[in-house]
């Protein structure tokens, strides 16, 4: 089992920052990848990123590349996404989620863990 907590959503303004921590429990750490997701109002929920066990390998998507980072610290238990230059349409409430295999992609359907979220607005 994990359990995964996220925090730091908020409201910023368009073009500002914001990073999002996941703090995850359980599990060995440093034994799985851990993906971000995220579900904006009336849509379905959506990959944004992951990141391997390792560290060392990302995947985003399109919509984020090159304004979001996601990196992890296996010693804090601790996944980050940093989310630069925000859009209005980033406004969503923000997932992280751990497969319970070994899964390094953007299929939410390969993730079993999930936290609770936290909503990230940005206003126009």
């Amino acid at each position: 089992q994990v359990q995964l907590v996220e925090s730091g959503g908020g409201l910023v303004q368009a073009g500002g920052s914001l990073r999002l921590s996941c703090v995850a429990s359980g599990r060995t750490f440093s034994s799985y990848a851990l993906g971000w997701f995220r579900r904006p109002p009336g849509k379905e929920r959506e990959f944004v990123a992951v990141v391997s066990w390792k560290g060392n390998t990302t995947y985003y998507a399109n919509s984020v590349k090159g304004r979001f980072t996601a990196s992890r610290d296996n010693a804090k238990n601790t996944v980050y996404l940093q989310m630069n230059s925000l859009k209005p349409e980033d406004t969503a409430v923000y997932y992280c989620a751990a497969p319970y295999r070994d899964y390094v992609g953007p299929s939410r359907w390969q993730y079993d863990f999930w936290g609770q979220g936290t909503q990230v607005t940005v206003s126009s």
